[in-house]
């Protein structure tokens, strides 16, 4: 144990002890530690930007707890387990091993869970089929296929994303569509959402009717919002999502919704890879990860490593000081992939969820002299809505419409070594090649 960890035990101890000040209570109570659970096929860094908000609007960071599903990727079927995958069983169950540490931890009597997409059904069913309502004050729901993104008996059979599955039906059987005794929020976009359209062209299955509308993720019961032009990320990850995720907890209106920096910055996180071709949040030992700071204008390293690190067992990296206006090159050499030079744009506060993966090679990728990745974890790429350049144009790959991919990918020559622009509306990463014929790729990660 960390001496960093055993700090972070005790004040959060203190605070579930102290009182908090009337400027930091929820309807004149102590606020509740809040349980973050992130989707399908992500990790707990999706919701680094969230905490970030509740931070700088008062909310103590020992009570912002972001769950790592193990295995974050759904099966074929919800209740037969797959390699690499997980059941809806087997997530309930580690939802519930994380609820019952953070009672404990900070000795508050229910705690306030937040679920983005594939989350939000897990928590329904701890709710539901799992005597967490108990242990649950407020619920809220982001992008949640709640109704599934198809209603079938030919189409996803027997998987938890189909509104005609044992399980869909049990969760949204009654009156109700919530549980007793729990606050619901269920936030949702008013047509952007790609999992809650009437063409199944976002799941494989152009001209099929799905039977699910805008919507889906709505549940009657809950309270029900709308967020216009909110891709289905973005309902959980952005702004809005956040205003509206604030105000539900305390009954007002945040303060800010932008990030306040701090003085010092300090990042940490878990390397993490995949099983059976699928990713997985175990931590992975034996990785090396180097940070560099790098020039905001060229991508080229300014000065010696900032931290080399090899990872133990637990895949823990870190921490390492960064400034909150600089930009980073994050270098992950995992055993067996590609070694993945990560760029990202500035850090303006600390953070124990940087998670790092390596870049799986496409077999496209092995035919070209170098790649470069833009990757946007907490939303998708509008070709519409948004501005999206890589190298001055928008990058392949960005089809218009409702926006549904949130990775795109450009070649460039092996030599020489350039700099390369990486732009999202007002976000902006420069970032260097490398020769993937020297098993090396390039990512830039936006932020926002």
């Amino acid at each position: 144990m960390t001496a960093g960890f055993r700090c972070g035990i005790a004040a959060v101890l203190l605070a579930a002890l102290v009182p908090l000040p009337p400027a930091l209570r929820a309807a004149d109570k102590p606020l509740l530690p809040i349980v973050f659970v992130h989707g399908n096929g992500d990790t707990a860094a999706v919701w680094m930007t969230t905490i970030w908000r509740f931070e700088s609007n008062g909310y103590p960071s020992e009570l912002l707890d972001a769950v790592e599903l193990r295995y974050p990727l759904a099966g074929k079927l919800y209740d037969t387990p797959e390699p690499g995958h997980s059941t809806v069983a087997e997530q309930t169950a580690q939802l519930a091993e994380e609820v019952a540490a953070v009672l404990q931890r900070t000795r508050a009597p229910k705690v306030i869970l937040i679920a983005q997409s594939r989350g939000g059904n897990i928590v329904r069913n701890y709710l539901r089929n799992a005597a967490g309502a108990g242990r649950t004050a407020i619920a809220i729901l982001c992008g949640t296929p709640g109704h599934g993104v198809v209603v079938s008996d030919t189409v996803l059979v027997g998987s938890e994303f189909n509104g005609a599955s044992p399980f869909l039906r049990g969760l949204n059987a009654g009156p109700d569509e919530v549980v007793p005794g729990v606050r619901f929020l269920t936030l949702r976009s008013d047509g952007n959402d790609k999992y809650a359209q009437p063409d199944g062209r976002y799941i494989g299955q152009p001209g099929l009717a799905t039977g699910i509308g805008a919507d889906g993720p709505a549940l009657k019961g809950a309270a029900n919002v709308v967020i216009p032009r909110a891709d289905q990320r973005e309902t959980g990850f952005g702004r809005e999502a956040f205003a509206q995720m604030y105000k539900f907890i305390t009954g007002r209106e945040p303060k800010t919704r932008e990030v306040r920096p701090e003085r010092v910055v300090s990042l940490e996180g878990k390397v993490s890879a995949f099983e059976a071709g699928a990713p997985t949040n175990i931590g992975v030992a034996n990785a090396v990860v180097e940070v560099y700071r790098v020039s905001t204008r060229t991508g080229e390293r300014i000065g010696n490593a900032l931290l080399r690190k090899v990872t133990g067992e637990d895949g823990s990296w870190g921490p390492v000081k960064v400034e909150p206006k600089a930009h980073y090159e994050f270098i992950l050499a995992v055993p067996g992939f590609a070694v993945t030079h990560i760029y990202r744009s500035a850090f303006p506060r600390s953070s124990r969820y940087v998670d790092l993966r390596p870049q799986l090679l496409s077999k496209d990728d092995r035919e070209a002299g170098a790649v470069v990745y833009v990757s946007r974890p907490r939303g998708y790429f509008g070709r519409d809505r948004d501005r999206i350049l890589l190298d001055g144009a928008l990058p392949p790959g960005i089809p218009p419409g409702v926006p549904s991919v949130s990775m795109a990918k450009k070649a460039f020559p092996a030599e020489p070594q350039q700099t390369v622009q990486a732009a999202f509306n007002r976000e902006h990463i420069a970032l260097r090649t490398w020769p993937i014929k020297d098993d090396q790729v390039d990512v830039a990660e936006f932020t926002w």
